[in-house]
């Protein structure tokens, strides 16, 4: 952690002296990843290619892809900027590659420009530059129907700012901290729960516990802080009330009036639909009144529901371990349970970004197979002893920043697929894929041709991750509907 914040103030010593064309200067720079504010479960590891041009990799074996660092940068204020969204967008590229082009010339860094933003490889890192534009500081200024003219990527990066900075607050604060958010984000990944209960809703559920921690006293160890976190999240009344995080003691009466009138605002709205209420998981912090930046639209009530129900089985049998002192046991808080699924996807273990995270391989005997396939010879997770042995460049060339199969895949399924059924993944490693049906079949329907039209379906899913899906099983098929 001290390399990576030792090449980060080298970055940002670096870019002091970038000037762009026009004059415009940065004015903030500032780091909103979980690796600063220790709350990633698997932190950035220096890698022998994310160096200087110079830097010659001793290493026989390399990683394939490297995970960045996200950086967020601020120019000085300029009356040029254009009022349209798509043009700012634009812009900010603009400065980007400029940024980047200076970087290379007077530093010697090697940059690579993304959709996403500006990857700069420096000391075995890489760093994610954003650029926040001026307007979205107008969040901060609460200046109204103005804040509707910020773009989604700007809010975005202004809340994950704001976010960082409170975490990394109470990071100091209380050192243990770090340690339970990553053993509660290793718990619900693990559990499938990586898409609907966000990182950032983790630390703040987590924060909630260290801040009014009565009638004890604030986690003095991770095993009681995860106990706490598993207990919470189970018995909280989530339909009734809002969970206000109040890290620095800012928020006033008037906020408190404030958040309570978003909170009973959405349960009016979808009084008579329980199972739609949006958002089901009500996170108020000081820069987030009305819970729209981590739990917006998930979790889901009926995922809510869910992982209620998986929290309080592991957190009684946490409890049993630790009264029984039965340590053998505790892979099973880890390891869950795949029947519990309509239909399970396995992947190649040895096609995962990053295969030496699994944690358990996943094995399924039930139901039925309906799909299996090769692993793809296109991609590998590592880079061999040959392709260590070649040309710098060439080597650098075949670096991947940010590059993950599994979230690809993902997007592909929920584009082909809408409102067929349900995902559950492991974004931390994990190589299965839950499936839960959304859709019911029909009564008007033969049996035989409902389970036939879902094994096509599979065999689809199944189609659109060749090379990547080890084989898909069908344990239930869809419920009779009207």
């Amino acid at each position: 952690c001290s390399a990576l914040g030792s090449s980060m103030q080298q970055l940002m010593f670096c870019q002091g002296f970038v000037q762009l064309e026009g004059g415009s200067l940065f004015k903030t720079s500032s780091d909103f990843s979980k690796a600063f504010r220790c709350t990633a479960v698997f932190p950035p590891e220096p890698h022998p290619l994310a160096g200087g041009k110079g830097l010659i990799p001793k290493s026989k074996k390399a990683p394939r892809c490297i995970q960045p660092v996200d950086v967020m940068i601020q120019l000085e204020g300029s009356g040029n900027w254009p009022m349209d969204e798509v043009a700012t967008e634009k812009t900010k590229a603009a400065f980007l590659l400029k940024i980047g082009e200076s970087l290379q010339d007077h530093w010697d860094m090697s940059c690579i420009a993304t959709e996403d933003g500006l990857d700069v490889l420096l000391s075995g890192y890489a760093f994610r530059l954003k650029i926040l534009h001026e307007r979205g500081l107008s969040l901060v200024k609460k200046l109204g129907h103005q804040a509707k003219r910020v773009s989604s990527e700007d809010k975005k990066l202004f809340l994950q700012s704001q976010h960082s900075s409170m975490i990394n607050g109470l990071q100091g604060r209380y050192p243990i901290y770090g340690p339970v958010v990553r053993l509660a984000k290793r718990w619900a990944a693990s559990h499938l729960f990586s898409a609907c209960l966000g990182s950032e809703a983790i630390e703040l559920l987590v924060a909630y516990l260290f801040l009014n921690p009565l009638p004890f006293r604030s986690p003095s160890s991770r095993i009681t802080g995860f106990l706490r976190f598993l207990r919470f999240l189970s018995d909280y009344d989530w339909n009734f009330s809002p969970l206000v995080i109040d890290i620095n003691s800012d928020l006033t009466a008037d906020d408190a009036k404030e958040i309570n009138e978003h909170f009973m605002s959405s349960r009016r709205a979808d009084d008579q639909s329980p199972n739609d209420l949006i958002p089901a998981m009500f996170l108020a912090t000081t820069y987030d009144k009305s819970s729209e930046a981590w739990t917006a639209s998930s979790p889901t009530p009926l995922e809510l529901k869910r992982l209620a129900a998986y929290a309080r089985s592991s957190a009684n049998l946490l409890t049993r371990l630790i009264v029984e002192n039965d340590s053998p046991r505790w892979e099973c808080l880890l390891r869950t349970p795949l029947n519990n699924y309509d239909a399970v996807i396995l992947l190649h273990r040895e096609r995962l970004v990053y295969p030496q995270r699994l944690l358990f391989p996943s094995e399924i005997k039930e139901g039925t197979c309906v799909a299996r396939g090769n692993a793809s010879k296109d991609f590998s997770p590592f880079l061999g002893p040959k392709d260590m042995k070649r040309n710098l460049d060439i080597m650098k060339s075949k670096l991947m920043v940010g590059f993950d199969p599994l979230q690809c895949y993902l997007v592909d399924l929920e584009g082909g697929f809408p409102k067929t059924f349900k995902l559950w993944c492991d974004s931390l490693g994990g190589d299965a894929i839950g499936i839960t049906w959304t859709k019911p079949a029909s009564k008007k329907r033969d049996r035989e041709d409902d389970n036939k039209d879902v094994k096509d379906v599979l065999k689809a899913v199944g189609e659109a991750g060749k090379g990547f899906v080890r084989s898909i099983h069908l344990l239930k098929a869809p419920r009779l509907g009207n």
